[in-house]
């Protein structure tokens, strides 16, 4: 690799500038195109290619301008409805999690025999985990890992977890043909996806 190509793997921050009394800390890199992102702790990133000028950056940021206001103000109020729900949830105790994952024991393994044949696939072992980040997943091996949390959810939502995870064990990923696996087995699985993604967030403070 040439000196150039080390170069332009390399990532190289720029000083934070300010727009409107907003901080924005511009990243170049060896991309090909520009783009702005709002962190979760409301940082602003503008990621720029190494060889566009300063000019250009800064007009990004201008015809920007509109859009980083309004989705910072979404974002703060987010972040407030978060922060409010982590001081109203109500705790889950050790043996109410202990119940859960009792319950998940009898329920899931039933849900993964009887979608596995129509997936086409076999598995390993299931386990039920009391976790914060993940509702399940898939080893390379067919070992299946799911939250005791979903006991919380719709049927359909639970479904369509075991489900997902079956799929992987034909494709360790989230391409078109994995999601095209998904959609075969359940045609209206965007519905409890996006049930858990709107109410996952709430369920996992419970835990923590």
């Amino acid at each position: 690799m040439t000196n150039q190509e080390l170069k332009n793997r390399r990532t190289h921050k720029d000083d934070i500038m300010k727009e409107n009394k907003i901080n924005i800390e511009i990243i170049r890199s060896g991309r090909k195109s520009i783009a702005m992102e709002i962190t979760r702790d409301l940082r602003v990133l503008v990621r720029a290619p190494f060889r566009m000028p300063d000019s250009g950056i800064q007009k990004f940021i201008k015809d920007k301008s509109s859009w980083l206001e309004e989705h910072l103000e979404l974002v703060q109020k987010k972040i407030e409805l978060l922060e409010q729900q982590e001081k109203t949830v109500q705790k889950l105790t050790m043996e109410e999690i202990h119940q859960l994952a009792d319950q998940a024991l009898k329920v899931i393994p039933e849900k993964v025999a009887y979608y596995a044949p129509i997936v086409g696939v076999d598995y390993g072992k299931i386990t039920i985990r009391n976790q914060v980040s993940r509702w399940g997943s898939c080893s390379s091996k067919g070992n299946l890992n799911f939250n005791c949390l979903l006991m919380l959810t719709p049927p359909d939502v639970i479904d369509y977890v075991v489900v997902h995870e079956l799929c992987h064990r034909k494709e360790l990923n989230h391409s078109s043909k994995f999601w095209g696996e998904v959609e075969r087995v359940l045609p209206n699985y965007k519905e409890p996806r996006e049930w858990l993604k709107s109410n996952g967030g709430g369920l996992i403070q419970r835990m923590r």
